[in-house]
């Protein structure tokens, strides 16, 4: 059901849009100001807001600028009279979605509302896509460990701030990473990933920073690096405990001065990236060792996220199995299948050195070899290492 919230002081104003909402169906709570709406809007979540123009204690232009700071995507509609027209344009300017002047037509009152949560709709629909595209998928969890990082996400996503992300092979680290990039300010540029582990250390200059035409053997043409590719973007660093040394210094420099130079180039060109790095490898114990640049990892280290491995999180594994089974069913066109309850708690007995990216194999093993409703027996059969 459409939730409504209206902030207006005139309680005429008020009642005479509860009765016309309730009765379209819509469920409606009510502010008499700014403070209180903005309360109702931490307290709540709403899918469009009606705010007057003129209220005491808070008027609805600053209503809406602090909306906007916290809710940006939430739909706003202010309600005018007609010696504050003038203002009303000046909110649409400023971001709100339309205005309605007193006394309220009843008509344009219910086409704004729907056409306001067709474009929520639409928003919300080609966010799914842009993630689809790009390989989001969700993240899912309720347990302790989880819980913490997303509440980290949402503090930590809007900053420019560095992220070293830790944990286990197949945990998900490059989706906390994507998710970064999905809720910061620089959502709408790239995300450019290297895996510092799959590229040779004498190739790995020329893929982080690029090459000029002739400055090796192989460089027939000049090459932009992932670097430059992320430019205002961010650049994801995968798997950086395996960079080389040389490389470290280089990646130093570009952190430090926000500048690069291609391979065999003399230029030196100014790059504006959000780094995000990631590693299966304790870092500190890497520094120890000479393997790793101290300085870098402090450089990296600003907000560190450790992703819990799935023994740690087991309480998560009906909830991921179910997705995956949703997940591939779909993906393969084959009609849904069903765990038993004794099935799932066989699959919480497992122990899962994959992580995450082995139960997702273990559910498609099971989803292929097995009935419509799979039982702890398949589990026993066909969940085990193969």
């Amino acid at each position: 059901m459409v939730k409504v919230l209206i902030i207006d002081d005139e309680k005429s104003i008020r009642t005479s849009l509860r009765e016309i909402l309730e009765y379209e169906k819509i469920d409606v709570m009510e502010a008499a100001d700014g403070m209180a709406g903005l309360k109702l809007l931490e307290e709540n979540k709403f899918d469009l807001v009606l705010c007057d123009i003129k209220m005491p204690k808070m008027d609805g232009l600053e209503v809406l600028l602090k909306i906007q700071d916290t809710q940006p995507e939430l739909p706003i509609v202010m309600i005018s009279g007609h010696g504050n027209i003038e203002t009303a344009v000046e909110a649409i300017k400023k971001g709100a979605y339309d205005y309605i002047a007193k006394p309220l037509d009843l008509n344009r009152l219910l086409v704004t509302i729907r056409n306001a949560m067709d474009k929520s709709s639409l928003v919300q629909e080609t966010k799914v896509l842009k993630r689809r595209i790009a390989g989001t998928r969700e993240m899912i969890g309720a347990s302790a460990g989880i819980l913490q990082i997303k509440d980290m996400l949402e503090k930590v996503a809007p900053t420019e701030a560095r992220v070293l992300i830790t944990g286990g092979n197949g945990t998900g680290k490059e989706l906390v990473a994507r998710w970064i990039h999905e809720k910061s300010n620089r959502a709408a540029a790239p995300l450019v990933e290297v895996n510092c582990a799959a590229i040779p250390s004498e190739l790995i200059e020329s893929e982080l920073f690029g090459h000029e035409k002739g400055s090796f053997t192989s460089a027939i043409k000049q090459r932009i690096g992932k670097f430059e590719q992320a430019n205002n973007g961010t650049l994801f660093l995968d798997e950086i405990g395996d960079m080389g040394l040389p490389a470290q210094a280089k990646v130093l420099r570009a952190l430090q001065e926000g500048k690069i130079t291609r391979v065999g180039g003399e230029k030196e060109l100014s790059v504006n990236v959000r780094v995000i790095a990631a590693t299966n490898k304790d870092l500190r114990a890497e520094i120890a060792a000479g393997n790793f640049r101290e300085d870098l990892y402090h450089r990296l280290s600003v907000i560190v996220l450790h992703v819990p491995a799935l023994n740690d999180r087991r309480d998560d594994i009906p909830l991921l199995a179910d997705h995956f089974l949703k997940e591939i069913c779909q993906e393969q066109g084959i009609p849904l299948k069903t765990f038993a309850d004794e099935a799932i708690k066989e699959l919480q007995k497992i122990n899962w050195t994959g992580n995450i990216r082995e139960l997702r194999n273990v559910v498609e093993r099971l989803i292929i070899l097995c009935d419509k409703k799979i039982t702890a027996k398949d589990v026993q059969t066909y969940g085990g290492k193969n």
